[in-house]
């Protein structure tokens, strides 16, 4: 089946096929969310009022490169400390960067504030269209689109990795990825109802993330499964075809860790680049693209306290743990003392966090 052929899903005249067969998609996929919609904290039931636009772009935001279950704790802190846009946008940056440590892809958090501040200058509402959804901070095609249609009833086509998956299957659209997005995009429209734009995205996002896996398609009790070209074929996890996949460059670098009366000396990282504007041990400047220097900030009896690895989404990192004790004065360069007690408390980004937890291990 090509990628402009009409899923045979019902025997009509064929002058009329490619019209009914989208409308069938969009019909029975609706009727089945109506059944099966997942009760997600960011999401109104079918048949509810539409949910607070600002409930809606915050959680697109963190579910970006993230799992639901992951994001629904940091959802209900976001909101309950912050429940409007304008409060969030009245946070301060280090309170916004701390509350969004753990959750990764941190561009997304300084895109997220940036994002709030402009819409609480304009007066604290979001536009309500695509096109002027994209001229806010951060937001991008996929995001603009399903705020657009979520929060405001406007038919967008909203396609992300769950979408992508289903329509790929359903098209049995074989050219491989990244390639193979402008014609599952065009796929999408051609299926997107005019009314419920909302629902059935939100519908299409269920399917494949509970029925159309990407381990598994579970073809039995999928609603499109009669009209599926992959599942015709008989290899729908074939579907979509992926690049090979390179491997990621191995990265080593060191942190340090410098204490004095009962406080460790955290610094606040560039605010472009990796884990940018987070706070964070000391370094030697690693990135993703090269190794560390491996000299610390100053001379001292550094001993070594092990090491921890991370995996980036362009390398994996292996940080050896570097510590000092009983410092004299500051290290050079800005930074500040933190509790060693409340590191907890400090925000650090995940790599950290778990240097900081091996370090106190190795002092018990």
């Amino acid at each position: 089946m090509k990628v402009g052929d009409p899923v045979p899903l019902c025997r009509r005249p064929c002058h009329s096929r490619a019209v009914t067969a989208s409308d069938d998609i969009a019909a029975g996929l609706l009727a089945w969310y109506d059944r099966h919609a997942r009760d997600l904290p960011w999401r109104a039931r079918p048949g509810d009022p539409a949910p607070d636009p600002y409930r809606v772009w915050l959680s697109e935001v963190m579910l970006q490169q993230t799992t639901v279950a992951a994001v629904k704790s940091y959802f209900a802190a976001f909101t309950s400390r912050w429940p409007r846009v304008t409060d969030l946008a009245a946070a301060g940056d280090d309170e916004v960067m701390a509350a969004w440590a753990g959750l990764g892809y941190y561009a997304r958090a300084r895109n997220l504030h940036a994002c709030a501040r402009a819409v609480a200058a304009a007066g604290g509402e979001f536009p309500r269209t695509e096109a002027e959804l994209r001229a806010l901070p951060g937001l991008g095609a996929y995001t603009a689109a399903a705020i657009a249609a979520i929060a405001f009833g406007e038919r967008a086509v909203v396609v992300d990795a769950n979408v992508e998956r289903v329509v790929a299957r359903l098209f049995a659209i074989d050219t491989p990825l990244p390639a193979a997005r402008t014609a599952i995009r065009a796929a999408a429209d051609r299926i997107t109802p005019e009314r419920r734009a909302g629902d059935f995205a939100q519908a299409m996002m269920d399917l494949g993330a509970t029925v159309c896996t990407a381990r598994s398609a579970r073809c039995l009790v999928c609603p499109l499964a009669a009209g599926c070209a992959a599942r015709a074929r008989g290899t729908p996890e074939a579907f979509p075809v992926k690049p090979a996949r390179k491997p990621r460059p191995a990265r080593r670098g060191r942190a340090f860790w410098i204490e004095r009366s009962g406080a460790v000396w955290l610094v606040t990282r560039p605010a472009r680049g990796m884990l940018g504007g987070m706070r964070a041990l000391p370094d030697d400047g690693w990135t993703a693209g090269r190794d560390g220097s491996g000299e610390p900030p100053f001379a001292a009896d550094w001993r070594s306290a092990g090491q921890v690895s991370h995996g980036f989404t362009h390398a994996e990192l292996t940080l050896s743990l570097w510590v000092v004790t009983d410092q004299a004065g500051d290290p050079p360069g800005q930074g500040e003392w933190w509790p060693v007690a409340r590191i907890g408390e400090a925000g650090l980004p995940t790599l950290f966090a778990r240097a900081a937890e091996r370090v106190l291990a190795g002092k018990v």
